[in-house]
């Protein structure tokens, strides 16, 4: 079958944030017994502020998504009308495609806890101390910047109703296993999917969880990469150096704040890059270090 170029138009009712609003009813009403039964039984997994800041900040999300629709579909549609590749939609066409959208989603989820820069679009998801179904709505609202990372999976040429059903159901696998009540799985699902206990690690900032279990629907890409840890020792949630906020505003952009004033006092251009695109862990845990060295000598004094 020859390929056909697509025009924006052609795509401009392919509604990506669709599937969410059918899926959200469900949702909420997951979140809501999952509250319930923590309250019941004294769990102590949800916060009012806490909640209300992830359900706030996943909305936006959502309404910027709908807003930045005709952009992320334009830049899909030049690389997928300039790519000499193509891929007809078919049943086998969805696998292939959802093999090598988790394979990418792996490595650009692995660079976003990498590298100052990424983190930034990516921080909101980690910095609640708490966690629930709710904490899968945050979604940071500058993680479209991230599609450049699925670059290689739009340039093989899949169709663009293919490529964007499996990101959405991607997304939405990331719902469930945000969860305590679900613990170990079946061995050979724990081996081949991501599983809430396999996100639990990847949640904690646990020194041995640091930086693990990046998978977003199969856990195989960390097994094979290096990346695992089983999940052994009760996981501590929230970020190496914990923002004392919920406002999400601040939640969403403070690590873009840090990285911008710390960028301006950089001594060069090769500083700034370093800065930009160095470890966020190792940069956290320095400034703790700083941090609690000037705590020192204040009680001293």
């Amino acid at each position: 079958m020859e390929k056909v170029k697509l025009s924006l138009e052609d795509v401009a009712n392919l509604d990506f944030t669709t599937i969410i609003w059918i899926a959200a009813p469900v949702m909420f009403s997951l979140v809501a017994l999952e509250s319930y039964f923590s309250y019941k039984q004294n769990k102590k997994l949800y916060e009012g502020k806490d909640f209300l800041a992830s359900t706030f900040i996943g909305v936006v999300n959502i309404l910027l998504n709908g807003v930045m629709k005709l952009g992320v579909f334009a830049f899909f549609l030049f690389f997928y009308n300039i790519t000499p590749f193509y891929i007809p939609m078919t049943w086998w066409s969805f696998i292939l495609c959802f093999i090598a959208l988790d394979f990418v989603r792996y490595w650009s989820h692995r660079i976003a806890h990498e590298q100052r820069f990424w983190w930034s679009t990516h921080v909101v998801h980690h910095n609640s101390e708490y966690y629930n179904l709710s904490t899968s709505f945050r979604l940071s609202w500058t993680q479209n910047l991230k599609i450049i990372f699925f670059l290689p999976v739009i340039l093989m040429g899949f169709h663009p109703f293919v490529f964007l059903v499996i990101h959405q159901l991607e997304v939405l696998y990331q719902f469930w296993i945000h969860t305590e009540y679900i613990k170990k799985l079946p061995k050979p699902i724990e081996y081949i999917f991501t599983t809430p206990s396999h996100h639990r690690v990847h949640h904690s900032k646990n020194e041995k969880y640091l930086d693990k279990n990046y998978g977003s629907t199969l856990i195989i890409w960390d097994r094979i990469f290096g990346t695992f840890e089983e999940e052994v020792e009760k996981p501590v949630y929230g970020i190496t150096k914990p923002i004392d906020t919920y406002n999400p505003f601040m939640l969403v952009f403070h690590e873009w704040i840090a990285l911008f004033k710390d960028m301006t006092k950089a001594k060069s251009a090769k500083h700034a890059f370093q800065m930009a695109f160095g470890s966020p862990v190792d940069y956290h845990k320095t400034e703790m270090k700083k941090m609690k060295v000037k705590q020192a000598g204040l009680k001293n004094k």
